[in-house]
């Protein structure tokens, strides 16, 4: 009965073997699955994230980016001794390798550098201790990456939504602000042309016209002139309001009051 018993112990011992094997079949089928579902929803937001990209773009009027072969995104990367190229264009469901490829005694495709493996990751795609890179650890890497893509987009579109001159004003202030220093210029340039005119380069019609007419002409173009150009948000649809009919008040009364007063000064100084 010794050969019976042996027979019996090598089937319960093939048994386990079996059943051992389809617990490790289930769980690597679940690791897939995991695998997939997390690729597929990262290569959603890639695609939400290009898109978005390109809107934005558009909209500050820079040329769309292209990929030189496919005209699609960016081409496939070779790493040395990695075997096939790996591509780097948007990542879908259709997308993970075979159970082979993705196995591997846990290991990435292929022995070659994986980009963004994680802590611990050397240069050449694997941990300190020498093993492969885990495709969750990789996964979970470019997750955390895509998150960081998501702020920093969020903040460089919240930048766009300001002009790039006072940002943080309202833009009644910022007109104000623009207006008055572009009439204290032309207030500047009209003691430069009184000075001119007491030394005799000057006459008194040219200084009569320009302080009463052309300095607060120019001051006003130039300050319209200024919010067209910076006060206005890279991302704005419309052209923010300029407040025009502010601005020439602002500019006919500042340089006549200023010539008054020079005027009054030099009276009383003489």
């Amino acid at each position: 009965m010794a050969g019976y018993d042996e027979y019996a112990a090598a089937v319960r011992q093939l048994s386990a073997r079996i059943r051992e094997g389809e617990r490790g079949a289930a769980a690597e089928a679940e690791r897939r699955r995991t695998l997939h579902t997390g690729v597929s929803r990262l290569g959603q937001r890639l695609a939400a994230q290009e898109q978005r990209l390109a809107q934005l773009g558009a909209a500050a009027g820079l040329p769309p980016v292209t990929d030189p072969a496919s005209g699609t995104g960016p081409g496939p990367v070779v790493a040395p001794g990695a075997g096939p190229a790996v591509g780097v264009g948007p990542v879908g469901p259709g997308s993970m390798p075979d159970s082979g490829s993705v196995r591997g005694s846990d290991s990435v495709a292929g022995s070659g550098p994986v980009a963004g493996a994680g802590p611990g990751a050397g240069h050449d795609g694997v941990d300190g201790s020498g093993g492969d890179v885990d495709p969750v650890v990789v996964l979970t890497e470019a997750g955390r990456l895509v998150d960081e893509a998501d702020r920093l987009g969020q903040q460089a579109e919240a930048l766009a939504q300001q002009p790039a001159l006072l940002p943080t004003w309202s833009p009644t202030a910022r007109a104000v602000a623009v207006y008055v220093g572009c009439a204290a210029i032309g207030a500047l340039v009209m003691l430069v042309l009184v000075v001119a005119n007491g030394i005799g380069v000057v006459n008194g019609v040219t200084l009569g016209a320009l302080t009463c007419a052309g300095l607060p002409l120019i001051s006003f173009v130039a300050g319209w002139l200024i919010l067209g150009r910076w006060g206005r948000p890279a991302l704005a649809s419309t052209d923010p309001p300029r407040y025009a009919p502010l601005g020439f008040v602002i500019c006919v009364l500042l340089v006549p009051l200023a010539y008054c007063v020079t005027l009054l000064l030099f009276r009383l100084v003489r």
